[in-house]
């Protein structure tokens, strides 16, 4: 998820905003030519893209060539939908976790909004160990590929509210180790703690950067580690050619794409709703960006994507 956490009271959007379709900015945008070679979209919110049901959702994109979703759980609630979701469709897969910036409002609260997901009270420690426990339980069944997102966002977060993250996500590396699934992670302006993280815990044998938000440098980190690095539709933003530069030092082994729908939708539909069906605009423009071709980009990433799941 793009930048805040979900919640099962009322979900908010990422803050991404802008557009360069003033008309009918609110309108899905068309489907785009199928691809030849099916993908997967590693990381998406279905159960925020706007009330479409869910099985609309994934035959509108397996028209176009996008046959396997994985829906990600930033609290409890989402996890839990996102479990009960993957065992009803085959189409999809799930993971499961506190979102970086659940944690530090489960132990402290949301006093003063700084998280834009509304008040809540402070539950403490004892509340955030509660709800790991159920991301553990959760974590064990089949249809749950993953452990995620977690990690760390420095964004809004102050002192306190990251302790609580650090807390979180070293919890969260170590339930992706014990059930051996892979640990999906958000990163947001804290590259060098997350990596320290990882290092001093010892990383499970699967790690996905979702949205990938490093540089060129930080993408050889990544590949040196063998981590992965999921791209989204802000790599064809315009201010995005950091984005750009990591994609073209990237392994082609290591390489997933994504929509983290409904946010960060593609140009030039930049501002209007996301969904996996999508994935063909933003795939296209990485093959350009890596200057190989579209079917050579999407059967590589078919693998990674099934190879960095387990399914």
């Amino acid at each position: 998820m793009a930048a805040t956490a979900s919640n099962s009271s009322g979900r908010t959007g990422s803050g991404e905003s802008g557009t360069n379709d003033k008309t009918g900015k609110d309108a899905p945008p068309p489907l785009p030519a199928p691809l030849a070679v099916p993908v997967a979209d590693s990381h998406t919110h279905l159960d925020m893209q706007g009330g479409t049901p869910v099985a609309e959702a994934l035959a509108k994109a397996a028209s176009v060539g996008v046959t396997t979703v994985v829906q990600v759980g930033c609290d409890v609630a989402g996890s839990r939908w996102a479990a009960e979701t993957a065992a009803a469709h085959d189409a999809v897969w799930a993971t499961v976790a506190l979102h970086p910036n659940e944690a530090p409002r489960i132990v402290h609260g949301d006093p003063d909004g700084w998280s834009r997901q509304g008040t809540r009270p402070a539950g403490g420690r004892e509340a955030l160990d509660e709800a790991l426990a159920e991301i553990d339980r959760l974590a064990a069944l089949p249809q749950v590929k993953g452990v995620g997102e977690t990690g760390l966002d420095f964004f809004r977060t102050g002192p306190e509210g990251m302790e609580a993250q650090e807390y979180s996500f070293r919890r969260h590396i170590d339930i992706a180790k014990r059930h051996g699934k892979a640990l999906v992670i958000h990163d947001r302006e804290a590259h060098a703690d997350v990596l320290r993280v990882l290092d001093e815990e010892g990383a499970p044998d699967a790690v996905v950067f979702h949205c990938y938000s490093g540089d060129a440098a930080m993408a050889k980190v990544c590949a040196d580690n063998g981590y992965y690095m999921s791209f989204a539709g802000n790599v064809t933003f315009k201010n995005a050619q950091p984005l750009r530069d990591a994609l073209a030092v990237a392994p082609l082994d290591l390489i997933l794409v994504e929509t983290d729908a409904p946010f960060l939708t593609p140009a030039p539909y930049r501002g209007r709703p996301n969904a996996p069906y999508l994935i063909p605009v933003t795939l296209r423009a990485m093959a350009g960006y890596k200057e190989i071709g579209e079917d050579e980009l999407a059967t590589a990433v078919a693998a990674n994507t099934a190879r960095a799941f387990g399914y």
